[in-house]
């Protein structure tokens, strides 16, 4: 497989430096080709302006949809961002990796999204949900975080960590029609020793999610075309549901 990795992390000498290193080398001697998009060291702008569209008409009023779907339709988006679209399109396979900040990806990972999911090539394509324009490529988030485990378990004092993690894994990632595999999670990321796993532990962990890349089932998120929800509200049909499932839940399919 053709294997992108994505790192948002300031410091390269970081466990999240660390993980890109071991993902890079394992994938290699498993004969996948891997390139990398070091966003820090890339010194990637992560805002969307007028900046990135050259070409609009001065004075026009700045609509980041319709001046995206322009730009991308006549070859006129900036290179950086071309650059980027072209490493999605020869991807098979696409690795985030990153620290939880604040509940969320750092700044310059939603900015790369912002601006490389250009309208036409990643949304706005007439499919969503599943069949969306990265239809065939497969994803997974490999995510740092401080607080414990039980710290994000359903009853955590941070909530479910599916459920902060869901805007990425389905709202961007399954939406744009990629399978998103279920992240890999890191706890305790600053004192591994700390709490009973170290670091030897959490690569032997990760070594086995690498390997197992191509085969490890997706998230079963419901697709826009599976007939699941109402073609007028596009809510999910009753009935369909697990028992007591509600929220961001009712859009996984029922394990059989």
């Amino acid at each position: 497989m053709n294997i992108l990795i994505v790192l948002a992390h300031p410091e390269r000498q970081s466990l999240n430096g660390a993980l890109v290193d071991i993902a890079a080398r394992e994938l290699g001697s498993l004969g996948h080709e891997v390139r990398l998009s070091d966003l820090y060291r890339m010194e990637w702008k992560a805002t969307v302006d007028r900046a990135d569209f050259p070409h609009q008409t001065t004075g026009e009023p700045f609509n980041v949809a319709a001046s995206s779907a322009q730009a991308y339709k006549s070859g006129e988006l900036t290179e950086d961002v071309k650059e980027e679209q072209e490493k999605l399109l020869w991807a098979d396979a696409v690795i985030f990796q990153f620290p939880l900040w604040w509940f969320s990806a750092p700044a310059i990972l939603k900015g790369w999204i912002e601006r490389v999911f250009s309208a036409g090539f990643a949304y706005g394509t007439g499919k969503s949900y599943g069949d969306g324009s990265m239809k065939g490529k497969r994803a997974m988030l490999s995510v740092t975080i401080g607080g414990t485990e039980h710290d994000y378990a359903a009853r955590g004092i941070c909530g479910p960590i599916e459920d902060l993690l869901f805007p990425l894994t389905h709202g961007t990632l399954f939406y744009t029609g990629f399978a998103t595999l279920p992240s890999f999670l890191v706890y305790n990321a600053d004192r591994l020793e700390d709490y009973g796993e170290g670091f030897p532990a959490v690569v032997d962990r990760f070594r086995d999610r690498l390997a197992t890349l191509e085969t490890t089932p997706p998230i079963a998120f419901r697709s826009a075309a599976s007939g699941d929800y109402d073609p007028k509200t596009r809510e999910l049909r009753p009935g369909l549901e697990e028992a007591h499932a509600h929220g961001f839940n009712l859009h996984i399919k029922k394990l059989s």
